[in-house]
């Protein structure tokens, strides 16, 4: 009894990892075909400039939310979401970065979304196309940032950031830059919390693609109340103000993720007690 259920362990391994193998594959393809195909579309549809970029970035949601489908009936993942109708009106969206795979989530619950992406990406030439195209705005200048972070709020765009500035190592504790809270202060946007968990851990920046777990990767994301940025706009300096922000911030994340990866961690042992009874 207990060969076999190693042996269905060991089937259950492969395939997730010739599950795994496939969604790169099939992500690296789009990277292709995206640039190739479908920006040349959208540049040829009349229309402004906000309307194209508003049109590349449903192609992306869209795109992503297929991607998710896709990894989920792999058996890659599985996800649950909590109150992501919070995301509708949001305007600047914060979350912690456990997984290299958060931004694929957040911009496929997000129709709108606007991202702060690294400069590199910029230079890549299967990247550059639909990065362009969708507005997304190039981490290079912390001063141009905000002030391009404000044209995407004025256009309706929802900002996703990363805090970190990178992904989370896990077993440490948060350390966020000032680049988010400055975004906030400086445009007076309230701010959209957002708490991601991933179990097991994957997909870090220790990890290797083909560094699949022993068992199938639960991603867990809940949106929390927004934090409004009116307190941190009085009675001091903007550069104050950002640094006060952030270090809330870092504090507001550190205990709201300690208790959301406790549940976690609760709501699968009751799950393990259910199936032994």
């Amino acid at each position: 009894m207990h060969g076999r259920t190693d042996l269905l362990a060991r089937i259950n391994h492969l395939w997730r990892w010739c599950g795994t193998a496939f969604s790169f594959l099939m992500f690296g393809v789009g990277g292709i075909l995206l640039p190739i195909i479908v920006v040349p579309v959208l540049y040829a549809m009349p229309g402004s400039v906000e309307q194209r970029e508003a049109r590349a970035q449903r192609v992306i949601h869209h795109a992503f939310r297929f991607y998710i489908g896709m990894m989920k009936f792999l058996g890659v993942l599985s996800y649950e979401l909590e109150n992501v109708e919070k995301l509708r009106d949001a305007r600047l969206i914060l979350a912690n970065h456990p997984t290299l795979i958060d931004v694929i989530f957040l911009i496929a619950l997000v129709p709108n979304a606007n991202c702060v992406v690294k400069g590199k990406l910029i230079r890549n030439p299967f990247t550059r196309g639909p990065i362009k195209t969708a507005g997304y705005i190039v981490n290079e200048d912390n001063e141009k940032v905000i002030g391009a972070a404000g044209e995407a709020f004025a256009k309706g765009h929802a900002l996703i950031v990363f805090p970190e500035g990178t992904r989370t190592t896990p077993g440490t504790d948060l350390k966020l830059k000032r680049g988010a809270a400055n975004v906030a202060i400086r445009t007076a946007a309230d701010i959209t919390p957002v708490l991601i968990s991933c179990t097991p851990t994957t997909l870090t920046k220790q990890d290797r693609w083909y560094q699949v777990p022993a068992s199938r990767v639960h991603i867990r994301i809940r949106v929390n109340d927004t934090i409004p940025v009116a307190p941190y706009l009085h009675d001091i300096t903007p550069s104050l103000a950002a640094r006060k922000l952030t270090a809330d911030l870092a504090d507001y994340f550190g205990k709201e993720l300690k208790v959301y990866e406790q549940s976690a961690v609760g709501s699968e042992a009751d799950d393990y007690r259910c199936a032994r009874s």
